[in-house]
């Protein structure tokens, strides 16, 4: 299976909080988050690991070309409007069998991604997206599912059907790349657009649900995540 991180934000917001260090190179444990990211990728047999960065990163490049000699690196430095354009600035490099996407700032256990990798694999769902019913996000995307967990929509807003939220870990495939084509050519930007469209072009999307998962988006989520990895 491919691999791959979006690591191609700003971290403004963290800036402006005092921390100096890039978003990507925040350390959890003494590690940068996103070498955790590519030893556990790595950890489960990475076809390769393909990982977009914006081009004022300077810092993380130099860490990802000394990871590439002990890790399948492929290095794409690009500036984008949003993850949804960062993947596809990717998906050249995903085509030809299913992947899995994770932003870069994702803290979650590793025997839970190790099971939702397993699960994906063998699954024949077109996707298999990552949620959480633990909310500590400014933005949510609340995913509805039925009985089944299968994916039915994807809302801003709670409702009736939204036990869950979106992950930032995403399984897919071909398919979902070649709506992706479709949705640049549509001029549609956010990720949370783009799910949209997996579901309107009919996609069969399982939830999997994790106990937990923390997004790094103000310095005080960096000892939150610290706390909820070494727990």
């Amino acid at each position: 299976m491919k691999f791959a991180i979006i690591a191609a934000g700003e971290g403004s917001r963290l800036a402006q909080e005092g921390v100096k260090s890039p978003k990507p190179l925040i350390a959890l444990q003494g590690i940068p988050i996103i070498e955790r990211l590519v030893m556990l990728f790595a950890s489960q047999g990475a076809e390769s690991i393909s990982i977009i960065i914006n081009n004022q990163q300077p810092a993380t490049l130099a860490k990802l070309q000394e990871l590439q000699k002990r890790y399948p690196i492929e290095i794409v430095v690009k500036d984008t409007p949003s993850s949804m354009h960062s993947l596809h600035a990717l998906s050249h490099l995903l085509r030809g069998g299913k992947f899995c996407l994770t932003t870069v700032d994702t803290i979650f256990k590793e025997k839970e991604f190790t099971d939702y990798i397993k699960t994906f694999g063998a699954s024949t769902h077109d996707g298999m997206m990552a949620v959480t019913d633990f909310i500590d996000d400014e933005k949510p995307l609340y995913v509805e599912t039925n009985s089944r967990l299968e994916i039915t929509a994807f809302a801003d807003n709670p409702t009736a059907e939204s036990r869950y939220i979106s992950g930032g870990i995403y399984g897919l495939d071909d398919k979902a790349l070649d709506i992706l084509d479709q949705c640049m050519a549509d001029g549609i930007h956010r990720m949370r657009n783009f799910q949209r469209r997996l579901v309107a072009g009919g996609l069969k999307l399982k939830a999997y649900p994790f106990s937990k998962i923390i997004d790094i988006d103000h310095a005080e989520d960096i000892a939150k995540a610290e706390e909820f990895i070494a727990g």
